[in-house]
């Protein structure tokens, strides 16, 4: 669904909701597929949360920003309807993403040595039943991102014993293991994400 129509002709930033191998930016990247492909010298700025993307979009530290609105199976992402609501900016886009979840640890780490799993809030109840089948007994742990989670468990700063949700990009990107994938509870599993402009 396109709400506004927009070229990318000059060198432009585009703020993403996530770290670098998150969905959204997936979804920056495809949209900018679309639209005759991203001008030399533009770049993705990863701001981690739809309010850090439309608080940067406002103040005009990015041109473009892109976070999830809506999951197939987690409903309405609650952030994303709180920032919308501080914050004035124009859609140009509603893009949908085919989501796929991996269950992701540090190298070398054996499912029973896990004791706590973490993600963004839409992740963890994407895979809900993924989790209690494959770990019971696991704390569950909301983190602000898939991607951020899984750069902090492969830097350090999550316990050894911590599994992440992520994107399979996520994990080769911070060379983590694969334990298992598209662990999502439905086959069937897309997020919209709002493309949007500074509202002038």
């Amino acid at each position: 669904m396109v709400a506004d129509s927009f070229r990318i002709e000059a060198p432009m930033k585009f703020g993403i909701s996530g770290v670098e191998g998150s969905f959204s930016e997936k979804a920056a990247k495809g949209y900018i597929a679309q639209n005759n492909g991203l001008s030399a010298g533009s770049q993705l700025v990863y701001l981690v949360s739809a309010e850090g993307v439309l608080a940067a979009l406002e103040s005009g530290e990015v041109d473009i920003g892109v976070f999830p609105i809506e999951n197939s199976g987690g409903g309405m992402v609650k952030e994303a309807l709180e920032a919308m609501s501080k914050h004035n900016f124009k859609i140009l886009e509603v893009a949908s993403v085919a989501v796929h979840h991996c269950l992701i640890a540090m190298p070398g780490t054996d499912i029973s040595e896990i004791t706590t799993v973490t993600s963004h809030i839409q992740a963890l109840t994407q895979c809900e039943m993924a989790i209690k089948r494959l770990l019971p007994k696991a704390q569950i742990e909301e983190y602000p991102d898939t991607a951020k989670a899984a750069e902090d468990l492969a830097q350090g700063t999550l316990p050894r014993t911590t599994a992440v949700i992520a994107s399979i990009e996520a994990a080769n990107r911070n060379s983590l293991e694969i334990l298992h994938r598209n662990i999502e509870d439905r086959n069937f599993n897309v997020t919209n994400f709002i493309v949007a402009k500074r509202r002038k």
